[in-house]
C-alpha cells in the first residue's frame, strides 16, 4: 500500500479543481442550450487554464518541497534519483 503524500498546497489545488469541475459542468449545459461556438470555446479555454494552473502549482510544490529536501540531504534519495524524478515530472509542465 502506498504511503499518504500530502502537501500544504494540496487543499488549494483540490479547491481549484472543484471550481473547474463546476465550470466544466456549466459548459456542458451551455452545449445543451445551443450556445454559440465562440462562447463555448472561451469557456472551455477558461476550464483548461484552471486545470493547467492547478497542475503547475502541484509540480512547483513538488519541486520546492520533495525534490529540494531530497537534493539537500533528505533521507532516501540519491542525487541520481532526484534528477530522474525532476526530469520525469518536468515533462508535465
Amino acid at each position: 500500500m502506498s504511503k499518504q503524500h500530502v502537501h500544504g498546497s494540496h487543499p488549494d489545488i483540490v479547491k481549484r479543481l472543484k471550481r473547474a469541475e463546476g465550470h466544466l459542468q456549466r459548459v456542458i449545459a451551455m452545449f445543451a442550450e445551443g450556445r454559440p461556438c465562440l462562447d463555448l470555446a472561451q469557456q472551455l479555454h477558461a476550464v483548461e487554464k484552471a486545470i493547467s494552473e492547478a497542475k503547475k502549482t502541484l509540480i512547483h510544490d513538488h519541486v520546492d518541497n520533495c525534490l529540494d529536501d531530497a537534493a539537500t540531504g533528505g533521507p532516501g534519495k540519491s542525487a541520481r534519483n532526484v534528477l530522474a524524478e525532476f526530469k520525469a515530472i518536468s515533462r508535465y509542465l
